[in-house]
């Protein structure tokens, strides 16, 4: 917090005021996403355990919810990360979608495989979610790539400008 020496205490409260919120309400979402995980994973083994309906079905349902439960994990380490650093992490975010695009695809690949017979409109919108699941993989991870190289080259050229800083290479 930054203190000028003219300012009195009671110049800093909105500040102070508004920090506190900010902090309570990312630990509040934080609490969320772990209950939601909680939920979800608890529900999961559940209708696993329950087997109705077809065993490849089950199984497909169960890897779907443990999927959906690491990415709200994820997302909880992410913004827990945010909480204990200043900075913005872009990176878990890039990852983190780039899963979430991974469980679209098996989903529907799952689904047009295991799914028995489907309806042409179906098929056809089940192919169009594989499309579209590939399509934001693919410009995710070139998001990825780019910030790696970028991160890459900024490490680069601190190590020429000064011999005493390390280089950032590995370190996203």
């Amino acid at each position: 917090m930054r203190t000028f020496p003219d300012a009195n205490a009671e110049d800093h409260l909105p500040d102070w005021c508004l920090r506190w919120a900010i902090v309570i309400v990312e630990y509040a979402i934080v609490a969320s996403l772990l209950l939601v995980a909680g939920v979800v994973l608890v529900r999961t083994v559940v209708e696993f355990l329950r087997h109705q309906g077809s065993f490849a079905g089950v199984v497909i349902s169960a890897i779907d919810g443990i999927l959906v439960v690491v990415i709200l994990l994820d997302i909880a380490h992410t913004v827990f990360g945010r909480l204990r650093s200043a900075s913005f992490p872009v990176r878990p975010f890039l990852e983190i979608g780039v899963l979430a695009g991974v469980r679209d695809i098996l989903s529907a690949s799952a689904h047009l495989t295991i799914g028995g017979q489907l309806s042409e409109r179906d098929f056809s919108n089940t192919l169009i979610s594989v499309g579209v699941g590939v399509g934001v993989v693919v410009f995710l991870l070139v998001g990825l790539n780019l910030l790696r190289t970028s991160l890459d080259g900024a490490g680069d050229a601190a190590d020429t400008s000064s011999g005493d800083e390390p280089s950032r290479r590995g370190v996203d």
